[in-house]
């Protein structure tokens, strides 16, 4: 009777954290994105997601102005641009049916919430395999709490988001010998993206060295190392060649021999040069040191003691350890979401033989104390700007945008949104992007042409831009100054040569058409706003 008790009580315990984590994180993320807050990425797979609806499938404008041929050879970015080239996610094929019912960017928002939601509550099930009830409990709250896992879950929109449910679900299903389960789990976490199958590998790595199921561990990572060289060495190639162009060399390229690579070629080289692999790895090593303990900070520090952590988050953590890109190891993006399964079952198995601890009051109060500090570090830091209306952007000078002052902004430029027809092909500045999103052509400033389907370079049609925020920044942060310098520049540039006219202004906010006439209040308004 006891047991039945303390077991209803840690499932509503985890259920109760689950439904707060989705309201408290939908509300959050819903709120940035209507108040203009969310950026690139959330429009990049918006109209990744309303081309497919319409027939073009996987296609994006947005995606092709980071493509090799944008970026390296300064074309003009392809509205029939397959994002399959950078990113192999065969999955968004699953979720395509509920965006053609409601085909907004808010579909994706709730999916991505949900996603992790049902993380946390599959990770519980695992707990429970080992743990008793509360303890399971305890490690659901932790996850829900953890920077790694809140942080990318309140940001645009991501391909990622899906990946610790079903990694969860392929170690739910070997703890209990599920095997069509587990199989199922795997080939779906390969479709999630070409890179997320390094962390399939490392369950799989785990399964062989801990000998309980040596032969099925062989065959998991075989089965993820191959997909992986699949994926990267035949099929992106035939969309793009930016696998080979620009990822690779962007997070690798120092492993590189020549201006271009490939997976295979990569390996090679990283295994061929172990002097190279140890530099990279030890490199800004308190850094990474402070990356793990992030991870870890939720769930008391306990993953650093497991052996189980090092083997089954191993790769996933060298995949971002041995990257020389900049973001590699941010806790608010979502490269750090392959890596919480790991960490997260590593705890659990530690707490496997020891859960006469989590009795001891002082222990308890411990872990307390260290999930209160991850909440902290997650409001506090801001990341992806969620809590702009709590968090400075500046201390000295100060930089502060309230929630009446946004939505002010807001409802005064509106109207000049409005103005650009649903199928005319627009210019617009990053925070402007996911609004303007469903539609075939559209592209980051200053990018102010695009090859349409009839593969002729044209210019947009529309350009609208908020220079409010830029404007207000300015003052604090030297990159903001001259973003608006550089962009006054080319306004001016378009205007004095006739191609573009300025037909409206709001409250920092700029729109031009093309070949059109500028109106004169409109030019007015601007001038007066430029000082």
């Amino acid at each position: 009777m006891l047991y039945r008790l303390q077991n209803k009580s840690g499932l509503r315990l985890a259920c109760c954290a689950a439904l707060t984590f989705f309201i408290i994180c939908l509300i959050l993320n819903l709120h940035r994105y209507w108040s203009f807050y969310a950026s690139f990425d959330q429009g990049l797979f918006n109209q990744l997601f309303w081309n497919s609806i319409h027939g073009n499938l996987f296609e994006s404008s947005l995606s092709s102005s980071l493509s090799s041929n944008v970026v390296h050879a300064q074309q003009a970015p392809e509205v029939f641009y397959r994002h399959l080239g950078q990113h192999f996610n065969p999955i968004f094929l699953l979720w395509m049916p509920i965006y053609a019912v409601f085909p907004y960017n808010e579909t994706l928002i709730i999916l991505q919430v949900l996603f992790v939601t049902l993380a946390g509550l599959v990770l519980y099930a695992l707990a429970r395999h080992y743990l008793q009830p509360m303890l399971a409990a305890m490690i659901t709250i932790s996850f829900y709490c953890t920077a790694t896992v809140n942080a990318p879950t309140l940001a645009n929109f991501h391909d990622i988001s899906v990946a610790p449910l079903l990694l969860f679900a392929v170690l739910f299903a070997m703890e209990k010998q599920k095997w069509w389960l587990f199989f199922l789990s795997a080939i779906l976490l390969l479709a999630v993206r070409q890179d997320v199958g390094i962390s399939l590998f490392g369950i799989g790595l785990y399964m062989l060295c801990s000998r309980r199921f040596p032969r099925m561990g062989i065959l998991v990572c075989l089965l993820s190392f191959g997909y992986i060289l699949l994926v990267t060495q035949f099929i992106m190639p035939q969309f793009s060649a930016d696998v080979g162009r620009r990822m690779i060399m962007e997070r690798f390229g120092q492993f590189a021999t020549s201006g271009e690579a490939s997976t295979l070629s990569l390996i090679w080289n990283i295994l061929t040069n172990p002097i190279r692999l140890l530099e990279e790895l030890f490199r800004s090593f308190p850094s990474k040191m402070g990356y793990i303990a992030v991870h870890s900070l939720a769930l008391g520090l306990v993953p650093i003691l497991s052996s189980t952590t090092w083997t089954s988050a191993s790769f996933p953590l060298l995949y971002l350890f041995l990257q020389r890109a900049r973001n590699a190891l941010t806790i608010s993006i979502r490269y750090a979401m392959p890596v919480v399964p790991g960490i997260f079952y590593g705890a659990i198995i530690w707490w496997s033989t020891r859960q006469y601890l989590y009795k001891q009051p002082k222990i308890r109060r411990f872990w307390r104390i260290c999930i209160i500090l991850s909440l902290l570090v997650s409001i506090f830091s801001n990341q992806n700007s969620v809590f702009y209306f709590l968090i400075p952007d500046s201390i000295n000078p100060l930089v502060y945008t309230s929630i009446p002052e946004q939505w002010n902004h807001i409802h005064q430029f509106q109207p000049l949104l409005k103005q650009i027809p649903a199928t005319a092909s627009v210019s617009t500045t990053t925070e402007l992007i996911p609004q303007l999103s469903n539609r075939r052509e559209i592209v980051r400033l200053p990018e102010i042409e695009l090859i349409n389907d009839a593969r002729q370079t044209v210019k947009v049609e529309y350009i609208i831009a908020d220079v409010w925020r830029r404007h207000k920044y300015q003052v604090a942060l030297k990159g903001k100054r001259q973003a608006l310098q550089d962009f006054f520049k080319l306004i001016d540039d378009l205007t004095n040569n006739q191609q573009y006219g300025i037909i409206g202004f709001a409250d920092g906010v700029i729109l031009l058409q093309l070949s059109t006439p500028s109106n004169p209040q409109a030019i007015k308004d601007w001038l007066s706003f430029r000082g």
